[in-house]
């Protein structure tokens, strides 16, 4: 009886581990067959999406607006390049030494502008509290044409009231003449930008002249290429003059509203002196 239950007993257990053993290999098959399956499917959602892409780049690439803006940035420097070295810089040059002035310029006058109304009742109140000196220090503090302008008459204050006007009108033109420092080479790079590129054109129209003359024959190419280099001396040229005439405009006005507004203050400034006198 007990080698009936022995026997029994092995043969559950080795019944036992042939069944663990089959389901671990079908498990084992089974992951593999769920692996490669998974393989596959990453494998061909990687090839649909790499056709996909292709697509789109060939789409983008045949889009010519796409094609166009993706290079917009290169145009003006491939024209450049075709509108030839020798005739270009000067322009460029003329260009850049306009909006270097230019930039000077509206750095100076930003600064030199103040609140003169605010600035008249600070002078007032410094003459009423502590006299000329206090003014003169005040004016001395603070930056602009018309700071300079009214120290002038204070330091005159003691010579009498046609002492300070006179001080005040000599000073004013002497004020007026540094905002306009520069104006006259702005100008300059103004008019010098668009006359070489009308002469790169001319250069360029007789440089083609000379091919068709050498070629024996009016062939369209001959004339397009030459046309096309010198007309973008011309381009060039006149983009120069468009940016800094809209600049040295800028200029003008901001100049002209400067030099009103220190003839307004210095009428009300003779006015406070005259006042505290």
């Amino acid at each position: 009886m007990k080698k009936l239950i022995a026997l029994f007993t092995v043969v559950l257990f080795i019944a036992f581990g042939i069944s663990n053993t089959v389901f671990a290999q079908d498990s084992k098959q089974a992951t593999a067959s769920d692996k490669q399956k998974t393989e596959n499917v990453t494998e061909v959602t990687e090839e649909t999406t790499e056709e996909v892409a292709g697509a789109a780049r060939v789409e983008r690439a045949e889009d010519p607006d796409t094609a166009a803006q993706e290079s917009l940035h290169f145009v003006l420097k491939n024209k450049f390049i075709e509108g030839g070295t020798v005739w270009m810089s000067p322009v460029l040059l003329c260009l850049i030494l306009g909006l270097a002035l230019v930039i000077e310029r509206i750095f100076y006058l930003n600064f030199a502008t103040i609140n003169s109304g605010k600035f008249l009742e600070k002078i007032d109140d410094a003459i009423k509290t502590g006299g000329i000196e206090k003014a003169k220090e005040l004016c001395r503090d603070t930056k602009g044409p018309i700071a300079g302008v009214f120290y002038q008459g204070l330091d005159r204050f003691d010579e009498g009231m046609e002492s300070v006007e006179k001080a005040v009108v000599s000073y004013g033109g002497v004020q007026m003449s540094k905002l306009e420092v520069n104006l006259s080479w702005i100008s300059l790079f103004l008019a010098l930008g668009p006359m070489f590129g009308f002469l790169g054109t001319v250069v360029g129209m007789v440089f083609a002249f000379d091919d068709i003359e050498k070629a024996g024959d009016i062939s369209p190419t001959i004339v397009a290429g030459g046309m096309k280099v010198a007309l973008l001396t011309t381009v060039f040229g006149l983009i120069t003059a468009i940016i800094l005439q809209i600049f040295y405009n800028y200029i003008l006005s901001k100049i002209d509203s400067i030099v009103s507004d220190m003839e307004d203050a210095t009428i009300t400034f003779m006015d406070i002196l005259i006042k505290n006198k």
